[in-house]
């Protein structure tokens, strides 16, 4: 099996349990106000800020360099995106939830030890940001009122990636041409499941905010 479909599959229980969580159902179904919205797209802040901010330093390594690519950069656009929901002091005040921080620091320490687990955290949030984050968008355009693919959601808009299937099928190549033994491939397999458990318990630490904050 091509490594990138053993990923796919191999993870294919935790990523969906990570969509089907509580917070994301009501997100999606239309429950939650735009705060919710906000608060959702300030925890992205810190985990894509650990995800780019070594970008420039892993560009020449062997194994995660193929997989550093500008037209996947989300930070400005989340950035443009926060300054529409908050205003232009956004920064102020802005936390992590305990999740969230776990989470940045976790790829904060594959970035600097182990470049096949941080391309385990690229795959999971890029690949998903250009799959299931439509979704997303979608959603936020229609119950909150955002222009298409403007300020609000324009971390959803990949304005360089013209034809996004075939993105996908170049960047699963990359996967498939890891120059990885099959040891450290069953390690990124685990670490892509630890990303899903991350991202689940951000989700559950923004339902428990949300809940005692009602």
């Amino acid at each position: 099996m091509e490594f990138s479909a053993l990923i796919r599959t191999a993870s294919r229980e935790a990523h969906t349990s990570v969509g089907s969580s509580s917070f994301m159902s009501d997100l999606l179904g239309g429950r939650l106000g735009v705060s919710a919205y906000r608060r959702y797209s300030e925890q992205l802040w810190f985990v894509y800020r650990a995800l780019e901010a070594p970008a420039d330093a892993l560009a020449k390594d062997p194994v995660a360099g193929p997989f550093i690519r500008p037209e996947l950069a989300r930070l400005a656009e989340l950035e443009r995106d926060l300054a529409h929901l908050g205003g232009p002091d956004w920064r102020t005040g802005l936390t992590a939830l305990p999740a969230t921080a776990a989470y940045a620091a976790r790829v904060a320490e594959c970035a600097r030890d182990w470049p096949a687990g941080y391309v385990a955290h690229h795959y999971t949030r890029y690949l998903g940001d250009l799959s299931g984050g439509q979704i997303v968008r979608d959603t936020a355009e229609k119950t909150w009122g955002f222009s298409r693919k403007g300020d609000g959601v324009r971390f959803y808009v990949f304005e360089s990636i013209g034809n996004p299937a075939a993105f996908k099928r170049e960047y699963r190549a990359l996967l498939d041409a890891l120059p990885v033994d099959d040891l450290e491939k069953q390690r990124v397999v685990e670490e892509c499941k630890r990303a899903y458990a991350l991202n689940a318990a951000v989700f559950a630490d923004l339902a428990e905010e949300l809940r005692l904050s009602a």
